[in-house]
């Protein structure tokens, strides 16, 4: 073992009278890097839930992509477009597409013998994708639209709201052509996404009934909802639906408009952006902190062992060699300091991800707590980052060696 490293072990893990000064500074610092990391992957694996999160919602509820005709406007008065087999065929064959499912959507009326609340009516079918309102569930059970039904599933919001709970029945008034037809539903079940913009709105029916109101004829619909199978490739696989929806177009001389979720949500997804904004300055403020405890720390160490430099430079060696003792033991410290700060950080995230100690009032959040992804990698990065530019850090302090004469330095107390 050479010197420098036996001498910095030495300082490191001894234990005795010497060290009082030093020890406070040496401990906030370990203290500030521990902290400083464990914060640093709170916050990434916060923001990361978050933006999983919300995106889920906002493909559960929406999809990836849509395509709709070019001459709909925001109203859900949609208009309609051809969508027959062979064109839903066709785009679940393109590589990274999971599911495709026709789109409707109604205005419409609700009158209770209490209420009445206009709401949105969305329409599903056979094919239509229920794995994240089964999920959402809170009461009662997901409708069988393989068959015609009078069945819906609403919010909770809407059921509180309405005073409607599941088995009870409501009309519902549509405007068709000039006139208002009405419609009976009965409540099959009532679910919760915790995402206040389709909750306060939306109700799932059968998607004749729309059909019929909106006066389409067979293979037409408002639209298509394309959901991919990940978010991994998600410009080439929307490339691929774009390529096959043109070239249908072109063929039966249609128009068709598709957009992406990001294009959909704009607002959503600008949020999202900003956290990761306030994220960079949160990385950036706690390696200022890590960064300034170690060197804060060192020159403590450094004057209370300027006698020591001084002998070491007495018996010849040189100032590289006495700077190596130092950055050696400052790697002591950030090794515990990353110790500590990955058990606390890490702790606290797989708390909080498995026992869901931390609540959030879904109405703003969207989730009803904290929500935690521990993505390994942005581990990996962090604790890679905060060594390199702690030992960067080290070099400040670690040059003041060359300026400590061994004269002065052995006659100093």
């Amino acid at each position: 073992m050479k010197f420098e490293y036996f001498i910095a072990r030495r300082l490191f893990f001894q234990h005795d009278e010497t060290r009082k000064k030093a020890g406070p500074a040496v401990k906030i610092a370990v203290t500030g890097i521990a902290l400083g990391l464990a914060v640093m992957l709170v916050a990434v694996a916060v923001v990361l839930g978050f933006k999983q999160e919300v995106r889920n919602k906002l493909i559960g509820v929406g999809s990836h992509v849509q395509i709709t005709s070019y001459y709909s406007n925001n109203t859900y008065e949609m208009s309609p477009i051809a969508t027959p087999d062979s064109l839903i065929k066709a785009i679940s064959q393109v590589p990274g597409v999971r599911h495709v499912q026709c789109l409707y959507t109604k205005p419409g009326m609700i009158k209770t013998p209490d209420d009445f609340q206009a709401v949105v009516f969305k329409g599903a079918d056979a094919q239509f994708d229920r794995s994240f309102l089964t999920e959402a569930l809170v009461d009662g059970k997901f409708p069988d639209y393989s068959k015609p039904s009078n069945q819906a599933l609403i919010s909770e919001y809407l059921s509180k709201l309405l005073r409607l709970k599941t088995g009870d029945s409501f009309l519902v008034y549509f405007i068709k052509e000039g006139s208002i037809s009405a419609r009976k539903f009965n409540v099959s079940g009532v679910f919760n996404t915790h995402f206040s913009s389709f909750d306060k709105h939306f109700i799932l029916v059968d998607a004749r009934h729309l059909v019929r109101l909106n006066n389409w004829s067979p293979g037409q619909s408002g639209g298509l909802e394309i959901f991919f199978k990940s978010m991994d490739h998600f410009d080439e696989v929307e490339d691929g639906v774009y390529g096959v929806m043109s070239q249908y177009a072109r063929k039966h001389n249609s128009v068709y408009y598709m957009r992406n979720l990001f294009e959909l949500n704009p607002d959503m997804f600008g949020w999202l952006d900003l956290l990761d904004t306030n994220v960079m300055l949160i990385l950036l403020l706690m390696i200022f902190v890590s960064g300034f405890n170690i060197i804060s720390g060192l020159l403590i160490l450094m004057l209370e062992r300027t006698n020591m430099i001084g002998v070491l430079k007495a018996l010849g060696a040189n100032n590289q060699k006495i700077r190596r003792i130092f950055i050696s033991y400052s790697t002591y410290l950030i090794g515990v300091g990353l110790l500590f700060g990955n058990a606390i950080g890490l702790g606290i995230c797989f708390i909080q991800h498995y026992f869901h100690l931390l609540k959030l009032d879904p109405s703003i959040y969207y989730v009803d707590s904290v929500p935690i992804n521990i993505n390994f990698l942005y581990v990996l990065l962090i604790n890679v980052g905060t060594i390199f530019i702690s030992m960067l850090v080290v070099l400040i302090p670690s040059h003041l060696i060359s300026h400590i004469h061994p004269v002065k330095a052995i006659r100093f107390d």
